[in-house]
């Protein structure tokens, strides 16, 4: 009996350390290294960072991405959302070096999603590197946002 509480404590403080690390490894996502090709997911210290800082460019939009790039914004409980999931890893591993492909919880990041007036899920934004960004609302087919990117990101 004694045998089976310690086994029982020892796999607790195992899954406790784990929960731990996880969590830990979550709130560095601006340290994050995605591989190549991966979508990459982005939290609002990130988004300051890698995209657009409202504070250093309160007045206009100032893209600050060495990559044109599509962020999806998306919910955990969206069903469009989750069937665009895949497509978009398509597209990121298809255009790897070319673009990136971030994702945004819409929930939990509200301050962005407020910001850029997302209220349907999936949203695309689209960031070119010297134009304004543009967006597409709703899960759309590859075909499309392969269009979409050579018009807007590639053109």
């Amino acid at each position: 009996m004694k045998k089976a509480i310690y086994i029982l404590m020892a796999l607790l403080t195992a899954g406790i350390v784990n929960a731990q690390n996880n969590e830990k490894a979550t709130t560095k996502l601006s340290q994050y290294v995605a591989r190549p090709g991966a979508v990459i997911s982005m939290d609002e210290a990130m988004f300051a960072e890698k995209i657009y800082n409202e504070a250093e460019s309160p007045n206009e939009w100032k893209y600050l991405g060495d990559k044109p790039c599509i962020i999806d914004f998306y919910t955990t409980w969206c069903g469009p959302c989750k069937r665009l999931a895949p497509v978009l890893e398509t597209i990121a591993e298809k255009y790897d070096g070319l673009i990136r492909i971030y994702r945004i919880d819409a929930e939990k990041e509200l301050k962005i999603s407020r910001k850029f007036g997302i209220r349907s899920y999936p949203t695309l934004l689209f960031c070119p590197m010297n134009d304004k960004p543009q967006m597409a609302i709703g899960a759309l087919p590859k075909n499309d946002i392969e269009k979409l990117i050579a018009n807007i990101l590639l053109k």
